[in-house]
């Protein structure tokens, strides 16, 4: 027995087999296109998404040991995705999450005295980061897309929804309450969507798709679609919640941080829906079928990782992104430079969408290691920002961090974060626990697994690291952060 777990995020899909050790005995990866067609604007080809799919899963299991029982799916979030009913083709570009363009919008429905109606029943904040903004952007200015969404020709949804659709050839419109939760339509308290939220943001709830649980055998996968495989899909669940199931964070108060694209700080907070503030939000964790819904407490940082692929993609600085570790290593410090790598806006604590990128504190001297090194303590920089504003909001302070995530690797990115932190961050052997959440979920619902105390003995430490030399002088370095973060706040405006 195995899983095949299909990872699909922002920059591209891997997938993995699983077998029921826990141990990843096959991987696949493969990466799609960014499409950037206005400043803050950030647009995914839905087509390339399912052909990088296809491509990582075929690549999987071209190497694996076994042929997989079931498929669990994780993925991107907030983006948001239009599909032909009939032909699953997409009208037009997925909006992605990190895109900017409905600031504006965010700004009237503020101003007409939303915002606090919107946090009650969604535990978020009115920010272009979550669907229900992109969607109501849609509705006003492509007026004839959403009349076939109105018609019922085109349906709407997450990542997730849409992976659904295409592996099972169109059979269901699903998603699962941890993808339903960052939409702004869902009502977190009935778990189920708000016909009132539906209403203020235009969107007929008729387009919007069923709500199932995180581990319920949804559909199984057509052979014509996918592979010639016919497997059951046995899981839905946001990026970051796998994470956080996948590091068996089962116990209220366990947390985790992800350094993906962006990085994800959660906090398990059990059957109980956290009041969100300090620039944090509630979500729900996942909701295992036949069970009470999981809640946690995130902080969103919207570029971590990205900043490293700008630095190879954008600027030629490193020629590939395991290459940061070394050279930012090559010097001992920053030399004074410091980065915010505001690129597509400020997520938590600070939520500013106008906000945009800078480096201060550069010299003749400043070389690209410097810059490499910059971006690495950013990356430590906003993390602390996050978890400073978890032990405001919940009166307790995290006596450590558990990591994952593909920047988990890097060694001096982790040391950065002890340092910065002043607490021990503890690396588990499988950092791509994203995957490895969806393929607990898919395994728990058809019997790879039976529980999750199994699951949790299959987590093992690899590194442990603590505070070291490099803590002297944290708060005055993160103070100069700060200072940083409200220069281009006062810039943007």
């Amino acid at each position: 027995m195995a899983v095949l777990a299909i990872d699909a995020g922002t920059t591209g899909v891997t997938a993995v087999v699983i077998d029921p050790d826990g141990t990843v005995v096959a991987r696949g990866y493969q990466e799609f296109p960014q499409l950037f067609p206005r400043p803050g604007w950030v647009e995914h080809d839905p087509e390339s998404i399912w052909d990088a799919v296809r491509a990582a899963s075929a690549s999987a299991l071209a190497t694996a040991p076994t042929t997989p029982t079931c498929v669990g799916i994780t993925n991107q979030r907030e983006t948001v995705v239009l599909w032909d009913r009939q032909t699953l083709a997409a009208p037009r570009p997925a909006i992605v999450w990190q895109d900017r363009r409905s600031a504006q919008l965010c700004e009237r429905l503020r101003a007409d005295g939303h915002e606090s109606l919107i946090t009650a029943r969604t535990g978020l904040r009115l920010d272009p980061y979550f669907s229900a903004t992109k969607l109501a952007w849609l509705a006003a200015e492509e007026p004839a897309t959403w009349a076939d969404v109105r018609a019922g020709r085109t349906a709407i949804g997450t990542v997730d929804s849409y992976l659904a659709a295409r592996l099972t050839g169109g059979r269901v419109h699903v998603t699962d309450p941890s993808n339903a939760s960052r939409t702004l339509l869902f009502d977190l308290a009935q778990g189920d969507w708000s016909d009132e939220l539906c209403a203020l943001f235009d969107v007929p709830r008729s387009a919007l798709p069923e709500i199932v649980a995180t581990n319920a055998v949804i559909g199984r996968t057509d052979p014509d679609a996918f592979l010639g495989l016919d497997l059951p899909v046995a899981a839905l669940v946001g990026d970051q919640q796998s994470a956080l199931f996948g590091q068996t964070c089962f116990t209220v108060g366990s947390s985790k941080c992800t350094y993906g694209t962006g990085s994800f700080v959660l906090v398990n907070t059990g059957t109980a829906i956290a009041d969100p503030d300090f620039g944090l939000v509630a979500t729900v964790g996942w909701q295992l079928d036949g069970q009470p819904t999981t809640y946690a407490l995130e902080g969103s940082i919207f570029v971590t990782g990205a900043a490293v692929q700008w630095l190879r993609d954008g600027l030629g600085v490193i020629p590939s992104a395991a290459e940061i570790e070394p050279l930012a290593a090559s010097v001992p410090d920053s030399g004074g430079l410091v980065f915010v790598p505001a690129l597509t806006g400020l997520g938590a604590p600070d939520w500013d969408p106008y906000a945009r990128g800078a480096m201060f504190g550069l010299t003749r001297g400043t070389t690209r290691a410097h810059v490499a090194r910059a971006t690495l303590d950013a990356i430590a920089f906003q993390v602390r920002d996050v978890t400073d504003a978890m032990a405001r909001c919940t009166g307790h302070p995290l006596t450590g961090l558990t990591v994952d995530g593909g920047a988990a690797v890097n060694n001096l990115l982790c040391q950065l974060q002890a340092d910065q932190l002043g607490l021990p961050v503890r690396r588990p052997t499988i950092t791509e626990t994203t995957a490895l959440g969806a393929a607990y979920l898919a395994g728990l619902a058809t019997g790879v697994w039976g529980s999750t105390d199994e699951i949790t003995k299959r987590w093992h430490l690899d590194r442990e690291f603590t505070a070291g030399a490099g803590a002297d002088g944290r708060d005055e370095a993160h103070q100069r952060w700060r200072r940083a973060v409200a220069a281009v706040r006062e810039w943007s405006a």
